[in-house]
């Protein structure tokens, strides 16, 4: 079975709940210590074998385009005042992936995200990541824990986390059909459910790993209010065939709401070795 080298960022969404900054900034720009969030989304792809990214965006998003973009002319200008670090800085995936970018014009859902990378993806399976779920791991990289459950069972692999019944309603959950270790065969995908019909506490949390006839179950899937979500998809897909919940090592934080974006700074920073000892003095007062 051939590894998994391609994935699909999508991007496009309005990030609302950071109004009023969101305005201006797209939220998947907003910065983790000195670095926005799409970049630490990048470089689990990367780490995790993947070569190709192609990111879905909206209007007001060019300032992704342009962050993953390279800037010969500044980097001539940093070269020609042998500022060679900040070179490296400019240019953190320069040979290190290819980047393709595709617009969604109307907010369709998740999975018409993932549909409008059709051309690009072609014949492979591929993973999915989405950037208000932030990743940090002290080992393997989430997703590719995710390609290593998806190459042990040659199936679309939901990448998960046991979350307490209150927070887990919030997200897609998990019904299990039979669990081995870090395993669940699922028999589908409830999302956000009410408490009294919760399935399990094994809750979705933003990495998939796809097999290319995920485009043919979004082609069944009916939109919900004009949108097509791709949980909805994966449940109409294990209804038919294997899908497996995997639990990844790792700690998620939610980038999506300004809690989980605060979260995500200050666990970074405790862990960065340049920062870490300042601020735990300083949250220990």
């Amino acid at each position: 079975m051939p590894s998994i080298k391609k994935a699909i960022i999508p991007a496009a969404g309005f990030g609302t709940r950071h109004l009023p900054i969101t305005k201006a900034v797209p939220k998947e720009m907003l910065p983790i210590l000195d670095k926005p969030a799409i970049d630490y989304v990048v470089e689990e792809c990367i780490q995790s074998g993947i070569s190709e990214i192609c990111v879905v965006v909206s209007r007001g998003k060019q300032t992704i385009v342009d962050y993953l973009d390279v800037r010969p002319d500044l980097e001539a200008a940093l070269i020609k005042a042998e500022k060679k670090e900040s070179v490296k800085l400019l240019n953190p995936f320069k040979d290190r992936a290819r980047f393709y970018f595709v617009r969604q014009s109307e907010m369709t859902g998740t999975a018409k995200a993932v549909e409008l990378c059709r051309e690009f993806i072609g014949k492979d399976d591929f993973a999915v990541l989405f950037p208000d779920d932030v990743m940090l791991s002290g080992g393997k990289p989430v997703t590719a824990q995710l390609i290593q459950a998806y190459e042990a069972t040659g199936s679309t692999v939901v990448g998960v986390q046991r979350i307490p019944e209150k927070e887990a309603r919030k997200y897609g959950v998990m019904i299990p059909f039979e669990t081995k270790g870090r395993y669940t065969r699922i028999k589908g995908f409830m999302e956000k459910p009410t408490i009294d019909k919760l399935p399990s506490d094994l809750t979705s949390l933003g990495r998939f790993v796809l097999t290319n006839d995920i485009f043919d179950y979004i082609d069944l899937t009916p939109a919900v209010k004009g949108e097509v979500y791709l949980p909805s998809a994966i449940d109409l897909m294990a209804k038919r065939r294997s899908v497996y919940a995997y639990e990844f090592e790792g700690r998620r934080f939610d980038m999506g709401g300004v809690d989980g974006f605060l979260e995500a700074n200050i666990a970074f920073a405790l862990q960065d070795v340049r920062l870490g000892k300042k601020i735990k003095d300083q949250i220990e007062g």
